[in-house]
């Protein structure tokens, strides 16, 4: 059931130039949405498959570095440190709006975790980062589009492709994981991680309305 005012009609709270296009964040009733150049990105209704991403993805690791690609409202960093208790975790966010709301409007979301001392944030590009990030890490969790067959941004295409899939496995510490946010099922990643990965699996999440959020989790031995 919804709270009061959950359905109400947004109310736009800032508008920002970003980097790749217009980002708008929104209020509608208790909750946030953040729309980028008129799709819909994400919000702070639900939040159970940002935070099993990185739940899976630490599974079972204790005191974990973790890369996290995409900061969105907070949960999936709030759940990385409370939740899954990783000791030091790099958050890579393409847009310096994001980094803003999660300090001010979104602070609640996340429980201020992007403040916690554990947290480092690098404001850019993933793809061109790469190869400068402080490797390897026990996990990356990469949730920077709506899925690999979604994208927030054409340009992210190459990190859903065999070469980028590559780039970031070569990020990871042996026995380390590899997740991806998505969407819905795209067979076709799937194949690429199979070919990449000793081992890989698909974890639905049920959603409200429409099919269920993925979230794929790859491992290396």
């Amino acid at each position: 059931m919804s709270a009061p005012g959950d359905d109400a009609r947004p109310v736009v709270v800032d508008r920002r130039q970003g980097a790749l296009g217009e980002l708008v964040l929104r209020r509608a009733g208790h909750h946030f949405e953040v729309i980028a150049n008129g799709t819909f990105l994400m919000d702070t209704r639900d939040g159970r498959s940002e935070r099993g991403l990185v739940v899976e993805a630490l599974r079972g690791m204790a005191g974990a570095r973790l890369l996290l690609a995409g900061l969105g409202v907070g949960f999936s960093l709030r759940d990385a440190l409370d939740v899954a208790g990783a000791s030091e975790v790099t958050v890579v966010e393409l847009e310096t709006a994001i980094v803003d709301w999660a300090r001010t409007h979104l602070r609640a979301a996340a429980g201020g975790a992007i403040d916690d001392p554990r947290v480092s944030v690098v404001v850019g590009d993933l793809r061109e980062l790469i190869g400068l990030l402080d490797s390897p890490y026990d996990a990356i969790c990469l949730d920077v589009d709506n899925g690999p067959g979604w994208l927030v941004h054409e340009r992210n295409a190459w990190l859903y492709q065999d070469e980028g899939i590559a780039a970031l496995g070569e990020l990871l510490a042996p026995g380390g994981r590899l997740a991806v946010w998505s969407s819905a099922r795209d067979a076709a990643f799937e194949r690429r991680l199979y070919m990449r990965f000793a081992e890989m699996r698909a974890i639905e999440i049920p959603v409200a309305r429409g099919p269920a959020d993925v979230i794929y989790v790859a491992g290396v031995r």
